[in-house]
């Protein structure tokens, strides 16, 4: 089984992607990058496209509304010569991407996908993608007109979150939909929503898709992957500043010492952009990735009471230290 680590916004960064490619993901996708962003010529945008040394093959996704902007952006992501492929998102429902015109805004105009989607493959050489949603709501759906607009359009694969946007991110998985585009679609097919263990990865293969996304069920879990494949667990050893070898502990230490990383080497790349100091950068991650590592484990509570008084590494190593 082919598995992926979804795009995320806030989460798919480089150190995230790297521990993910580790524990035995074969793709990674950036966080979502803004295609105005890129040809206004953001700084902080350009971070989101960094990888570390070991990531493993990782895709860029954009998003937008403007195909010159699209092209732009896809030109500029091959350029790099980081990426294996390059995905266009037509299904975040985050409101202020939808007012843009962006991610979900897009499942209503398939003629719009097509446009997009063509202006960025007349720019690139790499595969061009697209992440969608069946439609708008249960009531309205709009997936044959998407797959069409990739497929002419001359997109490598789509990739479908089987929710409608009117879920979000929650509700019934409509697996019978995904069956049904891997039936009617020329291109390959990948799926996306609600995998959160062997059972719902084993339910979303047998679709046929030829790659399963897994999103939020790896931002607590990334070992999942291993787990999807029946690999034994990661061998992880010691590291630095963890007594013992707790796996958890192991983990959280070596993603909080790639996140330091990457803090440096964004430091070091841009040295006139703000990036933020160390303690900062640091406080920021911990309260988007590492404190999930302990959920459920006793002394959870107390652990995330004292992970909002948090604001320094040190306090961050102290913490390591003291957590059972």
């Amino acid at each position: 089984m082919k598995c992926a680590l979804a795009p995320l916004a806030g989460f798919t960064d480089a150190p995230f992607r790297r521990l993910c490619a580790q524990l035995g993901a074969d793709l990674t996708y950036t966080e979502m990058v803004s295609a105005a962003g890129l040809a206004h010529g953001s700084s902080p945008t350009r971070h989101l496209m960094e990888l570390l040394p070991g990531e493993g093959p990782v895709a860029c996704q954009l998003f937008g509304s403007n195909p010159e902007e699209l092209a732009f952006a896809a030109h500029e992501a091959d350029a790099t010569g980081r990426f294996v492929e390059i995905n266009l998102n037509a299904g975040c429902p985050v409101p202020r991407i939808v007012h843009e015109g962006a991610g979900a805004a897009l499942v209503k105009k398939p003629e719009l996908v097509h446009e997009l989607l063509k202006a960025m493959v007349r720019e690139t050489k790499l595969p061009v993608t697209l992440k969608t949603r069946p439609g708008p709501r249960p009531d309205r759906v709009l997936l044959w007109e998407l797959l069409d607009a990739a497929e002419t359009a001359g997109a490598s694969g789509i990739t479908l979150h089987a929710r409608f946007t009117s879920q979000n991110h929650g509700g019934d998985v409509h697996l019978d939909l995904l069956a049904e585009l891997v039936r009617r679609a020329k291109i390959p097919v990948g799926g996306n929503g609600g995998v959160v263990d062997a059972t719902t990865a084993r339910a979303m293969a047998e679709t046929g898709v030829d790659m399963v996304m897994i999103g939020r069920g790896a931002v607590a879990r990334p070992w999942i992957f291993r787990e999807l494949k029946g690999l034994p667990p990661l061998d992880l050893g010691t590291v630095p500043n963890v007594v013992g070898t707790d796996p958890m502990k192991v983990l959280f230490s070596r993603h909080l010492d790639s996140i330091l990383e990457f803090r440096d080497f964004l430091a070091q790349k841009y040295p006139r952009d703000h990036v933020p100091g160390v303690d900062g950068f640091v406080s920021v991650k911990l309260h988007t990735h590492l404190f999930r590592y302990f959920a459920g484990r006793p002394g959870a509570g107390e652990l995330r009471r004292r992970l909002n008084a948090i604001r320094t590494l040190a306090e961050v190593r102290a913490l390591l230290a003291d957590f059972p």
